[in-house]
């Protein structure tokens, strides 16, 4: 059995929960019609599909599907949003996740296991236990062997940035292309650890990791955060000034909503819910961030936004039951994509709507100002 932060960082990583449609809201007066019009699902192939991040054109965006044959795991694949059609980025095979393009080049980053010597092993086990029938919860394993790469699409070549033993991924750029932020537990690894260390790496590797900052080609490493628990999914804000993230405390029960300057300092936490708030980004306007939730219920997660200095109380976005999450605005602001089960199976898949910025702004400012949980 997976212990319990491993248990729900599964749930959310692979999103593998069934949708039921449902008024379940917080009492603030607004509908997903408030905010989002025109929702319509814009990945159809593979068995699941999520976490969107476009170009800064907004003319491509990078995702991550299962939809190789023979892989049970996530591959990259780079969507043309005029015409829809995607093309495989990664090299097929092993795990991968966490891609980003970078402005400038339209290199892509990801994070991959294809390196691993056990890369068909562990594809043919995945089969193998899917072929029981035995119903379980994807498990998010921080696989040691994560590390990061950068590609430039049809160029069927991989340069590795990271080499350290551990899980390095989450990654994104700098909005000038020339720093990548990403998460990685490689301090487990490289020294000595306690008797309650050891333990702890064995029953929950997210425990150990942290945001680092390198430059792009992966020179620089710097650690950026050093507390207990697990540091993870950040981004930047549209000027570079501030870096986005989510952080879990000890327990792993509880994660909320983070920004920091991009050396590591004046570090602030701007939600406090008192349940699971991750997937930050910050929208292109600068003024709020979305990010995802479950407030209203263990399994049943829900899109937010908050301002940026997180003096308001959240305001809902989605209304459906189960998960809606993981949701990026386009580079000019007017539409939203995010990952969601609405259509009734029991995979995520893509869906995007137009986003109504101005009455997001009214409902901001509307908004009463923030009460900190006595849990946080």
């Amino acid at each position: 059995m997976l212990p319990r932060r491993m248990t729900l960082l599964a749930l959310l990583a692979a999103c593998l929960i069934a949708p039921a449609p449902s008024s379940a809201q917080q009492d603030d007066g607004y509908d997903e019609s408030s905010f989002m019009s025109r929702s319509r699902r814009i990945t159809f192939d593979g068995m699941r599909a999520g976490e969107g991040y476009f170009s800064p054109d907004g003319a491509q965006m990078v995702l991550q599907s299962e939809r190789e044959p023979g892989n049970p795991f996530y591959q990259i694949y780079l969507m043309d949003m005029a015409t829809g059609d995607s093309t495989l980025v990664s090299p097929g095979m092993g795990k991968t996740t966490c891609a980003f393009i970078r402005p400038g080049t339209g290199e892509i980053q990801f994070a991959s296991t294809h390196h691993d010597p056990l890369t068909q092993e562990l594809a043919d086990d995945e089969y193998r236990v899917r072929n029981t029938g035995e119903e379980r919860r994807y498990a998010w394993d921080y696989d040691p062997e994560m590390e990061i790469y950068v590609t430039d699409p049809g160029s069927n070549e991989f340069t590795r940035l990271t080499d350290a033993r551990g899980y390095d991924a989450e990654a994104s750029y700098s909005p000038d292309g020339e720093w990548i932020v990403f998460a990685s537990n490689r301090n487990a690894y490289n020294r000595e650890l306690s008797a309650e260390e050891t333990r702890l790496l064995e029953v929950d590797q997210s425990y150990f990791i942290d945001l680092f900052l390198m430059r792009a080609d992966g020179s620089e490493v710097r650690q950026l955060t050093e507390t207990p628990g697990y540091d993870g999914g950040p981004f930047f804000f549209p000027d570079g000034s501030r870096i986005i993230w989510r952080r879990f405390d000890e327990a792993g029960l509880i994660a909320d909503v983070w920004s920091m300057r991009p050396d590591g300092s004046d570090q602030r936490q701007l939600t406090d819910f008192g349940a699971m708030s991750w997937a930050p980004y910050v929208h292109p306007s600068g003024e709020y961030i979305l990010f995802a939730s479950n407030k209203l219920g263990f399994t049943n997660f829900e899109v937010f936004m908050v301002d940026v200095e997180g003096t308001k109380e959240p305001v809902q976005i989605t209304h459906t039951d189960r998960f809606d999450g993981l949701p990026v605005p386009t580079p000019d602001g007017e539409r939203i994509v995010w990952t969601s089960q609405r259509h009734g199976d029991e995979n995520g898949q893509l869906y995007m709507a137009d986003w109504n910025h101005d009455a997001a702004m009214a409902a901001l400012a509307a908004a009463p100002a923030r009460v900190a949980n006595s849990e946080s």
